[in-house]
């Protein structure tokens, strides 16, 4: 996980270095987000909203959708798929086997650990606790600051009322999750696993916040690109 997440940083320092200063949380476009609801494509983004301006909080009904629209977004499969064959190649859980029995296997205990987390964390504990599962974009400030922002959000977000408070949804909701996944991981049952599963799981949320709060500006990076090396080609 923190691979990931410098590679993640680097990527977000390259191209923000190319981004127009960014707009104010008042003039982000509300449908800027509705764009967006899968980051390159494959990792679900249902949950992300452009700012805190004319905060209304979800019901506990919109909350179940949004852990039901990313639980089951094909990109949740798609990510289930490569977290299995990444467990097949180390042989993670060596009693689930090899051959395409095994990885079926590891698919599907993959899978359920990506939706049970989905409405652990994004339904169910937020709901128990009157507590915002949203990721809520900042938008504006310098590259380090809304990173700091990004990686805070795991540990800080809103209640129903819009005020601030300790993020028990993500931490107990994940280590709800882990807790349930001991039930059909049998090789690894104790507390060590169990710990460094947890943190694991914390690690791709917190990642998953950085890619949400700087994906508009890497695409917008990327487009802009792709206009001027087509303009480029187009006078040659």
């Amino acid at each position: 996980m923190v691979q990931v997440a410098f590679a993640l940083f680097a990527l977000t320092l390259v191209c923000n270095a190319q981004v127009a200063p960014e707009q104010s949380a008042d003039r982000v476009v509300p449908d800027e987000a509705q764009r967006d609801k899968r980051l390159f494509g494959v990792i679900p983004n249902y949950r992300t909203s452009p700012s805190l301006v004319n905060y209304k909080p979800l019901t506990s009904k919109e909350k179940f959708k949004i852990a039901s629209q990313d639980a089951f977004d094909r990109g949740s499969f798609v990510l289930a798929a490569e977290f299995a064959a990444k467990d097949q190649l180390t042989n993670a859980e060596p009693s689930f086997g090899q051959g395409m029995r095994g990885y079926a296997h590891r698919f599907v205990t993959s899978y359920a650990d990506w939706a049970i987390g989905d409405y652990m964390t994004e339904a169910i504990w937020p709901t128990l606790l009157h507590q915002d599962p949203r990721y809520f974009r900042r938008g504006q400030g310098s590259v380090f600051s809304r990173l700091a922002y990004a990686m805070g959000q795991i540990f800080v977000t809103h209640n129903d009322s819009g005020h601030t408070t300790l993020n028990f949804s993500e931490i107990g909701g994940n280590a709800s999750a882990v807790a349930i996944s001991q039930a059909y991981y049998p090789d690894d049952r104790n507390v060590a696993s169990a710990a460094s599963q947890l943190t694991v799981q914390i690690g791709v949320d917190m990642s998953s916040n950085v890619l949400k709060e700087f994906y508009p500006d890497l695409r917008r990076a990327f487009s802009r690109k792709h206009k001027n090396a087509t303009s480029s080609s187009s006078h040659q």
